[in-house]
């Protein structure tokens, strides 16, 4: 569904079930990740998109106290106060806003109280396209709108990953709040998760991503997320213990130091960290390939990625696998699984010309391995705005 079609349902839902137009409707993008994979909580670089898929998020005042949000494709209301850090029972959607709103609150010193609010998007739910970050920041921008309240944009993000944190429980890095705020039209977001510096790199223009589900649901929160996260903090703090010069992330392990000493910490560990350090290293190796608009270059490092989810970080699945190995045998320049895995979607980079063919080849191939995948093709976005 295009941008303008979800807003335009979301604006006509929250009149017809609350009475009233919404006075604040803010739209925020998902995400792909490009390359980069669970590198940003380890300090490391990213490259990643928004995409022309999202959340609209609207919102008006009541005179009824506390917060009720309906979710236009369930058609269910949720209603909850702002004014704790408990979760909203037996509703898991609202926790994601309740969260933005309570740490926004805090924030800025200011109540938030007595809304209607409204949200529908474009995102299929489990692909992996991060739709939690994406409601997070509209919901964020579409409240602070209302409150006349102007934060930096980092900030937000910050305060969307605590919301992800502590009402979600997943222990995610900087990543998709990131994506879904600074997205670039037509180009990819570099960021740097020890700086919080974020750089846009242009992508040619006849280049798009393909987005493939083979319909792997995963939830990040009851996945093995949050002990991969452990793992790379204890590679961490071994091999600097190791290593003469402060390290206090693997962002500070260099590919030659690790395969040096890779050997004398928990293997379960240095496992995870060969994912990381190599990861980081290929997102540099990244920037100079499109830097010379060398496409070719930069999607063999999306199957090298792939391949290291295979054999050290463990977070990919067969239908992933059997995804790429497919987009491989179509002849794509690149692919791999996008986000945090253990499920969700592949992204295939594909030239506009030979889309289509790969496309019905990646269908072909997957269906006769038992899959029936949706692809859907998307380029790479603007990021949130105020509608």
């Amino acid at each position: 569904m295009k941008k303008s079609n979800v807003i335009r349902s979301a604006v006509s839902a929250h009149t017809k079930r609350f009475g009233v137009a919404p006075t604040s409707t803010a739209w925020a993008p998902g995400r792909i990740e490009v390359l980069g994979n669970h590198t940003d909580y380890n300090e490391g670089t990213v490259f990643s998109a928004a995409i022309d898929l999202g959340h609209c998020f609207c919102l008006s005042p009541s005179d009824t106290p506390g917060i009720r949000l309906l979710a236009v494709d369930v058609n269910k209301v949720a209603s909850f106060e702002v004014k704790d850090i408990s979760k909203v029972p037996g509703y898991n959607w609202a926790n994601y806003v309740k969260g933005s709103f309570y740490f926004i609150q805090e924030r800025i010193g200011k109540a938030i109280d007595g809304l209607d609010c409204t949200f529908f998007g474009s995102i299929p739910m489990g692909a992996g396209l991060s739709s939690s970050a994406a409601l997070e920041i509209a919901a964020s921008y579409a409240v602070l709108h209302h409150l006349d309240v102007d934060l930096d944009r980092k900030d937000i993000a910050v305060l969307a990953r605590r919301a992800e944190h502590e009402f979600a429980g997943t222990n995610c890095g900087l990543l998709d709040q990131f994506s879904s705020i600074f997205g670039r039209e037509h180009g990819l977001i570099h960021s740097d998760f020890r700086t919080l510096d974020v750089t846009s790199v242009g992508l040619p223009a006849d280049i798009s991503f393909l987005v493939v589900n083979p319909h792997v649901k995963h939830s990040l929160s009851e996945s093995p997320y949050n002990e991969r996260r452990e793992r790379c903090e204890q590679a961490a703090e071994q091999l600097a213990a190791l290593l003469p010069h402060p390290v206090n992330a693997l962002r500070d392990v260099s590919p030659e130091e690790f395969k040096q000493l890779r050997e004398q910490i928990d293997p379960a560990a240095a496992k995870r960290a060969a994912h990381i350090i190599g990861e980081i290293n290929r997102v540099e190796r990244g920037v100079e390939y499109l830097k010379q608009w060398n496409i070719e270059g930069f999607g063999s490092l999306l199957y090298a990625s792939h391949q290291s989810s295979i054999e050290h970080f463990e977070n990919s699945c067969a239908e992933l696998d059997i995804v790429v190995e497919a987009a491989r045998h179509a002849g794509a320049p690149g692919a791999r699984l996008s986000g945090g895995g253990f499920g969700g979607s592949a992204i295939v980079l594909v030239y506009d010309e030979n889309a289509d063919d790969i496309s019905a080849g990646i269908m072909d191939y997957c269906r006769a391995k038992g899959l029936n995948p949706d692809i859907l093709t998307v380029t790479p976005s603007s990021g949130a705005a105020i509608i």
